[in-house]
Formats: structure tokens, C-alpha cells, sequence
């Protein structure tokens, strides 16, 4: 081969390899971080988006003279998919339970020293020793969401539908008055979730003979549904599209926000169904890929200070299960049960646990002859 194609082939070559290399070193991108982190006081944060107020931020990096970086994800499948593929270097992460029992298995995370977080007697105990991590060995409860309905208040009044159960988005006889005005989550657990808890079972429930009843009523139900979806049933709830979706409370939150501020002549509504549903708690963890332990600490303890744990809520809706936050609350969302259920309504909410592999195979196969139908 001449000096020409040698030359041309290694610069093709090198045109292949580039995107690759990147990849690989954004998936790693923090491994090499570390040392300028203790020299830049950074605390490298991998959270879910729009999850921390930006005033509470600024306070933070006030209070301990350093600088907070964000990574960001959309949901615990893909922040497990970005650790696995090898980023490192996260001092804090904020995982939902069921990916906490991922992270603990794998040995992913730092036992806490509780000596170190003075305000952690603000949580409530309903919130803590969770079936993911009993004694809290590893978590400090961050916020939480409820899967719910949210609902265009007049449409479903003016015909006369139910608010209150999952059978609005599973039942013909209701269905077929709001058809291809409803969405549902893109989400196999949490779909199935609903389904569980409508037929009478547990969103935890491994029988193979219940998750098949799910699925035929799923797929009964789904020419009625306009879409799966996860993101934009918040605007099309707000401008009047949709009439019911199958979503989170913080999501329905904003949806009513979105529809008040632009004037629209309707109400988003939202209520959890009367058979149950599920509870996401989303917790501060520790990476053993972190370095800056000691501002992770600062961290966590900030948050669990009630003002600063109140204005998440206040910002976007979340839960809350600090109960020093609830005097800087703003009053109505306090108020809302959908968003701080009572007691009796805790009874019946549930949080996912992880499926060992066996049943997660065979749910991914249930999903697909679902999506396929």
C-alpha cells in the first residue's frame, strides 16, 4: 500500500473511531475529575431534572463556599444504563427504591454516617426503613410522587365519569366516551402497576396468572387510548387535548399550573384511584465513585433543613417527606391529598421493588405482546 492510502485510511479510520472514544470518555467523563474536584470544591451531583430549586442552589454553594455540578437523567433506567456503561466520580445520586435495590446489590453506594446529618430527625418515619433499604443504611428520603389520574375537570363532569378509580382508563363502558382523549404511561411497571392494584392484587404481585389477566385488560383497553406516553400529556392535559392521563402528581401539578396561567376555561384536576397506587420515594445517595464525601454530607444535611426541602415542593409539586418543610409549605399545596396523602390513603399506596431477572424477562415479554396488539 502507498504512503497516500495509508494515510487516507488512517484518517477514515480515525473519523470512525472519534464519536466512539467520545462516547466512551463521556460515559467516564467524571473518572477524571476527581482530583480537579477537590481543588475546585465541586460536589458532583447526577439527578433527575428540574429536581432541585435554582434559589436553593445558589444558597448551597453560599453556605460551603463551593460549587454544585449536575449531571441529569430521565429515569432510573438510563441513570442505572449510564453507571453501568462506566460513568464515575458521582458523589450523590438520586435514585427512586426499586433502583436502589440495583445499586445495593451491586455494591454501588457508601453506608452512611448518620453522626454526620444532624437535621436527619426532620423525616418523617413513614418514610423510613423502606423494604429497599431497612435502617436506612445507605438513603436519606429526598421527595416523592404519586402515580395518579389527572383529569379535565368539566369534560369528565359534564360527562358524568368517575375520577377516583383506575377503571377510567381500563373499563369500556367509560372508555368509549372519552376515546383517543387519554394517555397512559410508557412505562411496563408502572402500567402494570395500575392494572394490579385495579384487579385487587399488590404492584408488587410475581404471579404469572394475574400479570396475564393485567395484560388482556391492558390490551382490551388500549384501542380507547390516544397514546403512551411519559412527557407530553402535561401540555396536551393543559391546552385541552387530553380529558385523562395516567401520570405523576408533580406532572399534573404543572399540567393545572400551565392551564391557570394561560387563562384556559377549564380545571386540571388530579386524585389517586380509591384501589391504590404507587409512591416513589427518591432518596440522597452516596456513589463509591464520589470524592467530595465530605460536601456530599453538607449536602444531604442542607437539604433535610425544612426551608430548603420546601421549596422543591413548592416549586414543582413533589411530596415531601420532611416534616420540618411543612410550615414553609405553600397552604394549598399542603392541603392537596394528592400530593400528601392522610394516613388511611398511605395504607393503600405502594412502592415497586425490583424483580429478579427471571421476572423481569418475562414482564419485558408480556410488555412487547402489549406494544404489538
Amino acid at each position: 500500500m502507498n504512503l497516500r492510502k495509508l494515510c487516507l485510511l488512517m484518517f477514515v479510520t480515525m473519523l470512525v473511531l472519534l464519536p466512539i472514544l467520545s462516547t466512551a470518555s463521556g460515559a467516564g467523563k467524571k473518572a477524571n475529575t476527581n482530583s480537579t474536584a477537590r481543588e475546585r470544591n465541586v460536589l458532583y451531583l447526577f439527578n433527575w431534572n428540574n429536581y432541585i430549586a435554582p434559589e436553593t442552589v445558589k444558597r448551597f454553594e453560599q453556605s460551603c463556599n463551593c460549587e454544585l455540578s449536575q449531571d441529569y437523567y430521565s429515569d432510573n433506567e438510563e441513570m442505572l444504563a449510564k453507571l453501568a456503561a462506566g460513568a464515575t466520580g458521582y458523589d450523590l445520586i438520586v435514585p427512586t427504591g426499586n433502583a436502589m435495590d440495583s445499586l445495593i446489590r451491586q455494591g454501588a453506594l457508601k453506608p452512611l454516617d448518620k453522626s454526620l446529618l444532624s437535621n436527619l430527625k426532620n423525616i418523617n418515619p413513614a418514610y423510613l426503613n423502606t423494604a429497599f433499604d431497612p435502617e436506612n443504611k445507605y438513603s436519606v428520603p429526598y421527595a416523592y410522587t404519586l402515580t395518579l389520574l389527572g383529569f379535565n375537570r368539566k369534560k369528565m363532569q359534564d360527562l358524568g365519569l368517575p375520577t377516583n378509580t383506575w377503571a377510567i382508563i381500563f373499563e369500556p363502558r367509560y372508555l368509549e366516551k372519552i376515546k383517543g382523549r387519554i394517555t397512559v404511561l410508557d412505562s411496563q411497571r408502572e402500567l402494570m402497576a395500575a392494572a394490579l392494584k385495579y384487579l385487587g392484587y399488590s404492584v408488587n404481585d410475581t404471579d404469572e396468572e394475574h400479570w396475564n389477566q393485567a395484560k388482556k385488560m391492558i390490551i382490551r383497553a388500549k384501542p380507547y387510548w390516544a397514546a403512551f406516553s411519559n412527557t407530553s400529556y402535561i401540555r396536551e392535559l393543559a391546552v385541552g387535548n387530553l380529558w385523562v392521563a395516567h401520570g405523576y402528581s408533580n406532572d399534573m401539578f404543572q399540567a393545572a399550573l400551565d392551564a391557570k396561567r394561560t387563562g384556559r376555561n377549564f380545571t386540571i384536576d388530579y386524585s389517586t384511584p380509591k384501589e391504590g397506587g404507587v409512591l416513589a420515594l427518591d432518596s440522597m445517595v452516596l456513589h463509591q465513585s464520589g470524592v467530595r464525601t465530605d460536601l456530599a454530607y453538607q449536602f444531604i444535611n442542607f437539604m433535610l433543613d425544612g426551608k430548603n426541602s420546601a421549596e422543591l415542593t413548592n416549586l414543582i409539586g413533589s411530596g415531601n417527606p420532611n416534616m420540618d418543610a411543612m410550615k414553609a409549605i405553600q397552604p394549598d399545596i399542603a392541603r392537596n391529598k394528592a400530593i400528601f396523602p392522610d394516613k388511611k390513603l398511605l395504607t393503600r399506596l405502594e412502592m415497586l421493588q425490583d424483580f429478579d431477572r427471571n421476572r423481569r424477562r418475562l414482564l419485558s415479554r408480556l410488555w412487547t405482546e402489549i406494544k404489538l396488539r
